[in-house]
This record gives C-alpha cells, sequence and structure tokens, in this order.
C-alpha cells in the first residue's frame, strides 16, 4: 500500500488513481452535514472560518465518545454525497481533499478535477478498526453539534482506498480489467 504523509503537494496528488489503497498520515478535520452547513453559511458571509482550509482535508465522521483511556470512539465515514452541495465552494477556499464512503456528483468530480484535488474512501462498518488509526483528537469548532462537532484529528496509517482522482477517475466506475 502506498504511505502518504499530510499535506499532498500537486505531484503527489496527480500521482494518486481512483482504486489504490492507501495509508493516511497527518492532520485531517472532521465534519458532517450540520458542520457543512454552517462552514459554507461563514464562507458565503465572508466571515474566517475556526481552521485553515488550504491543503484540508475533511473526514466525514460523527464518532462516538471515546472510553477511557482511549482517544476517540468509533469513527467509520458516513455517506458522502451529503456534503455534496458544499464541496465546490469548499475546494474553491482551499479544502484539497475529503474522506468518507459511496459516490459523489458530477460537480464534486469536477471539483476535484479543476482543484487537483482527491476523495478517499473508507471502509464503512469499520469504525472501531478504523479509530485505531487516530493517535490524537482535538476541537476546533461548534462543539454544540457533539459528534458532529469540528475536530482536528492526527490519523496514522489510516486505510482508504482512492475514490476519485484528481484526472475524475472514480473508484465506483472502474471494471474490472481497469484495476
Amino acid at each position: 500500500m502506498k504511505k502518504l504523509q499530510l499535506p499532498l503537494s500537486e505531484a503527489e496528488r496527480e500521482e494518486l488513481k481512483a482504486g489504490e489503497p492507501v495509508l493516511l498520515s497527518g492532520i485531517v478535520y472532521t465534519a458532517r452535514d450540520a458542520a457543512h452547513k454552517r462552514l459554507f453559511e461563514m464562507l458565503d458571509e465572508g466571515r474566517e472560518l475556526p481552521f485553515d482550509l488550504k491543503d484540508a482535508v475533511i473526514y466525514y465522521v460523527g464518532p462516538t465518545p471515546a472510553r477511557p483511556g482511549q482517544v476517540i470512539g468509533s469513527a467509520g465515514p458516513t455517506t458522502s454525497s451529503r456534503m455534496d452541495p458544499y464541496v465546490p465552494k469548499m475546494m474553491e477556499n482551499g479544502m484539497i481533499g475529503m474522506i468518507g464512503k459511496g459516490r459523489r456528483s458530477e460537480k464534486v468530480k469536477e471539483a476535484v478535477v479543476r482543484h487537483k484535488g482527491f476523495y478517499l474512501v473508507a471502509a464503512g462498518g469499520a469504525g472501531a478498526l478504523l479509530s485505531h488509526s487516530i493517535i490524537k483528537r482535538e476541537p476546533v469548532a461548534f462543539e454544540d453539534l457533539l459528534s458532529e462537532a469540528v475536530t482536528r484529528i492526527t490519523v496514522k496509517d489510516f486505510p482508504c482506498f482512492v475514490g476519485i482522482d484528481c484526472r475524475g477517475d472514480d473508484i465506483y466506475d472502474l471494471k474490472e480489467d481497469d484495476e
């Protein structure tokens, strides 16, 4: 598996291929539906965001509470398509990658290509296993949203697949002979 250290350079992003398994390490932000709505509204109003979107990767997750001695509870991906309306504007403002599960819209694919970004797919139903790759967690914003609050997590060897690469190739459209 290819190991990736965030932030990724444009050259590193251009090397990614849809369907390729990767181990991701570095800083990732968590945000789901409600947090995306607030971030989008802040951008529309010209307000400063609670974190810098430049080269940011956002994981669509609402983790469960951590048990004593753990950094985080179960942290599996949520369905990414619910964030699709927000992606083009987020990418225009610097976000470069996303982690989630499921297909994305054509507008998301176009934004990924335009900004030379990427979409990574994490295994749904494997939240307990994925949480072992999260080594640090810090609150960032919207704590009233509880598990959907924005947090900064540090991941080490977080397993996923390249879902959409910067050419617009999509793991969900690959044929067996393409892999």
